[in-house]
């Protein structure tokens, strides 16, 4: 999408700008990715403030990484001029002095303090200044292409989902069905895993990430799957409780019923505009009326996209507000120790009532099932 990046880069360029630096040093691959569509695992971004009247596309950008990238940047990144060289990060700082820069930009929560200090042996004479988040900002609000893309992401993980509850759960353990569920999503075209999966059993669930062990799924077990494929770099997530076995005891009707209508005033929240702590409280305050409040140790959601834990954030302290074209996830949980626990989690696209209001993308039933 070497269009798109180019919208993106520009849409920085305008960021830069405004702190006053001549150009950006981008470290973090993952806003590398999101500038250049560039996945290597060595790379580092120059983006000047200004591109001269009439200059081709791509111009203003210099991408360095080291030769065992020179054909993926030729396929992924072509508009893009290229600098191969291993140290990319002090080789574009070199190269920013050389072009005149006085006033680089820098992702200072990106670089360690030793990077920090060989940029300026590097960039002698330029002062460096800091960048903030400014990409991270930028990723929030998803372009048509991404949501598209993390909708087949969603869609993925529905498809797993859907054929590991058709199948016998009970006497196998954590382990395993993390295992198989993540072979499934590979089948469906994921790329990998989004992120380590979930799996907790019986009282296992009652830990909010717990790693799958060797316990067997027994009956009358909760069994609490926290799960999500990432495509083309995108990641989806996912949570479903179900009861194994037997029929649903009292209190796990009970704790479902909650945390089901937590969930449900935490999705009917999002909208354009809305204060992200205000989201969160919608569904902690259907927690607290019905007691388990203390129970509830965690933020609502977060945004998703290039990575599984993007702003925003939405939790007790989180500021700032919602706009459309957010993807979050909305993830209620009440977690009782040495019993049991229920988390219920969707991935969303925030969007204003006259679209529908948000549109939910993890269509898996959200009703408590007996496996």
């Amino acid at each position: 999408m070497p269009e798109a990046h180019a919208v993106r880069r520009d849409r920085l360029r305008a960021r830069v700008a405004a702190t006053g630096a001549d150009a950006a040093l981008i470290t973090n691959l993952v806003n590398v990715r999101y500038l250049t569509g560039f996945t290597g695992s060595n790379a580092a971004l120059l983006v000047f403030s200004a591109v001269p009247d009439g200059a081709e596309r791509g111009s203003g950008t210099v991408l360095a990484t080291d030769g065992r990238y020179v054909t993926q940047v030729a396929e992924q990144a072509p508009d893009i001029e290229l600098v191969v060289e291993r140290a990319c990060a002090p080789a574009l700082a070199t190269r920013a002095a050389d072009a005149g820069v006085r006033r680089l930009a820098v992702e200072e929560h990106a670089v360690t303090v030793e990077m920090y200090r060989t940029l300026g042996e590097a960039a002698k004479g330029v002062d460096r200044v800091a960048l903030g988040r400014a990409v991270e900002e930028l990723r929030r609000v998803k372009d048509a292409d991404e949501i598209a893309t993390l909708r087949i992401a969603c869609e993925i993980g529905d498809q797993a989902i859907a054929e590991m509850i058709e199948s016998i759960l009970v006497g196998r353990t954590e382990r395993h069905i993390a295992l198989e569920l993540e072979r499934r999503m590979a089948d469906h075209g994921a790329d990998c895993p989004a992120f380590p999966t979930i799996v907790a059993s019986g009282p296992h669930s009652a830990v909010p990430h717990h790693s799958p062990g060797d316990r067997r799924v027994e009956d009358g077990d909760f069994l609490k799957i926290d799960f999500g494929a990432c495509y083309r770099g995108y990641h989806a997530d996912m949570t479903r409780t179900f009861v194994i076995g037997n029929e649903p005891a009292d209190w796990q009707v009970e704790v479902y019923d909650v945390v089901f209508a937590a969930q449900k005033a935490g999705r009917e929240a999002l909208a354009p505009g809305v204060e992200t702590a205000a989201v969160h409280r919608a569904a902690k305050d259907v927690i607290d009326a019905a007691g388990y409040g203390e129970y509830f140790p965690h933020g609502l959601g977060h945004g998703v996209g290039l990575e599984i834990h993007e702003d925003p954030r939405m939790g007790p302290t989180s500021s700032g507000k919602l706009d459309a074209c957010m993807p979050v996830t909305v993830e209620p949980g009440i977690y009782l120790p040495g019993r049991g626990g229920v988390r219920i989690e969707d991935t969303l696209v925030v969007r204003p009532p006259e679209d529908g209001g948000p549109e939910l993308l993890t269509i898996t039933t959200k009703e408590l099932l007996v496996l």
